[in-house]
C-alpha cells in the first residue's frame, strides 16, 4: 500500500559540509512528519555530513555523476525517479537546475528550484550560458524562489522570472541552538586559549569564500596592532578543495601557531560561542546561514557587502561591512573590535534580537511548507489532481 503522505525529492550536487546543506538537512528533520516525507539525491555522492539527518525513513540517493553533461545521469535520475513517484522534485541552485524536463517526463506532478547563491566563477549572475539555462528551463518549474532581496531581484530582472513564479524565502535558524555562551564569555578550547581574541569563521574551503584573502587580512591585521599580536587567533573551520593551499599559505606566513583549521566540524554551535567575532570573506552569497548562525549567537559580523549580507548585517549596528576582495579594509573592521571590545558586546546584542525578531526556524519552516502546500494547490485546480 503507497504511502498517503507527499514525498519531496530533494536533488543537490553534493551532501557535503555547508550552509545550503545544512539548511536542506533541518528543513528535513523539523517539517511535520504528518505534512512531507523526504527522500534526497546526490547528483555527484554525499559524506558523513549526512549522518546529522536525524529524521528515520529518509532516503539517500547518489546518482555518482562525473564532470561534464553526463547525459547518463539524466536517465539514471528519470528512472529513479519512477520508482519513488515523489509528489515534489525540489532542485537546489545552478548545478541541479537542468534537471527539470526530466522530472516532467519521470510525471513529478509539482517541481521547484531555489537559488541559494552563487559561486566563484559567476559572482554577479552575470554568465550568458548560465542564464540561458535558467531561461529555458523556466516553463518546467511551477515557482522560482530566492533567498535574499539581492537574488529576488536578479531573478525577475536578469533572468525574466514572472512576479507569480517568482518567490522570496528567508533562511531561518534554530536560535536556542545558537546562543550566546552563559554570561557572555566566550568559551574556552585547547587551540583557543582564555586570552585569546578570537576571529572565526565557519564554511566550506572553495574559491568562493576567499579564505586566502582572510588569511591575507589577519596578516595584515598582525601588523596593524602589533601591541595585541600574542592575543589574536584566526580560526577557519570547515573542509574544501581548497584547504590544502590554505594550510601551504598559512605555514609559509609563519603564522601556523596563531590560525586554527581543524577541518569540517558538527559541533558548530559550541564552536560558535568560542569566536569573539565572525568573519566572512566571499566574493558572492544569498543568506549566508553561518552569519544568521553567529548573529545568533551574539557574535559582532564582519563582512563582505555581498549578496544577501547586507540584508541582514546592518552596517555600524549589528556588524561592519567592507568591500569584497579587499584584505586592507577587512583588517581594519577586524581592528575595531579588538580595539573596542564594549561595541563589539553592543553590535553582537543587536544582532541577537535581530535575528530573534526575522530568522526564526519556525518561519522558514512555515514558508516551505507554505510554498509546497501553494504549488500542490495550484497543480490540483489546473489538473484535476496531485
Amino acid at each position: 500500500m503507497s504511502n498517503p503522505i507527499p514525498l519531496v525529492v530533494h536533488l543537490i550536487y553534493r551532501l557535503d559540509f555547508g550552509g545550503l546543506e545544512s539548511l536542506l538537512i533541518e528543513c528535513i528533520n523539523r517539517m511535520p512528519a504528518d505534512k512531507y516525507r523526504h527522500a534526497v539525491v546526490c547528483l555527484t555522492d554525499y559524506t558523513d555530513f549526512s549522518k546529522k539527518i536525524t529524521r528515520p525513513g529518509v532516503a539517500l540517493h547518489s546518482l555518482g555523476k562525473p564532470p561534464g553533461l553526463a547525459p547518463g545521469t539524466h536517465i539514471r535520475l528519470w528512472r529513479l525517479l519512477r520508482r519513488l513517484k515523489p509528489t515534489i522534485l525540489h532542485t537546489y541552485n545552478l548545478s541541479a537546475i537542468e534537471y527539470a524536463p526530466i522530472a516532467m517526463l519521470a510525471k513529478v506532478p509539482v517541481r521547484v528550484h531555489g537559488e541559494h547563491g552563487r559561486d566563484a566563477r559567476d559572482p554577479h549572475g552575470a554568465n550568458r550560458k548560465h542564464n540561458l539555462l535558467r531561461r529555458l528551463v523556466l516553463p518546467f518549474y511551477d515557482c522560482y524562489y530566492a533567498v535574499s532581496i539581492d537574488l529576488h531581484d536578479w531573478l525577475k530582472t536578469a533572468i525574466g522570472v514572472p512576479d507569480e513564479k517568482n518567490l522570496l524565502l528567508a533562511n531561518g535558524i534554530d536560535t536556542e541552538k545558537f546562543c550566546p555562551p552563559e554570561g557572555g564569555l566566550r568559551q574556552l578550547a585547547p587551540a583557543l586559549p582564555a586570552d585569546c581574541f578570537v576571529i572565526g569563521t565557519v564554511g566550506r574551503i572553495q574559491d568562493v569564500k576567499d579564505h586566502a584573502g582572510l588569511v591575507d587580512a589577519f596578516i595584515r591585521l598582525l601588523a596593524l596592532i602589533p601591541e595585541q599580536k600574542s592575543r589574536l587567533r584566526l580560526a577557519i573551520v570547515g573542509e574544501g578543495p581548497l584547504l590544502p593551499a590554505l594550510r601551504q599559505k598559512v605555514e609559509l606566513a609563519g603564522i601556523a601557531d596563531q590560525v586554527w583549521l581543524p577541518g569540517a566540524r558538527i559541533d558548530i554551535a559550541n564552536i560558535m560561542r568560542t569566536f569573539s567575532v565572525f568573519v566572512l570573506s566571499s566574493i558572492a552569497e544569498g543568506t549566508p546561514i553561518t552569519i544568521l548562525e553567529a548573529m545568533s549567537t551574539g557574535l559582532p559580523v564582519v563582512s563582505t557587502r555581498v549578496g544577501g549580507v547586507p540584508e541582514v548585517v546592518i552596517d555600524a549596528k549589528t556588524g561592519l561591512l567592507v568591500p569584497a576582495s579587499d584584505a586592507e579594509r577587512l583588517a581594519l573592521a577586524l581592528a575595531v573590535y579588538v580595539k573596542q571590545p564594549e561595541l563589539a558586546a553592543q553590535h553582537g546584542a543587536a544582532g541577537r534580537e535581530r535575528i530573534q525578531k526575522h530568522y526564526g526556524m519556525a518561519s522558514m519552516l512555515s514558508a516551505y511548507t507554505g510554498m509546497y502546500d501553494a504549488m500542490r494547490g495550484e497543480k490540483k485546480y489546473r489538473l484535476g489532481g496531485c
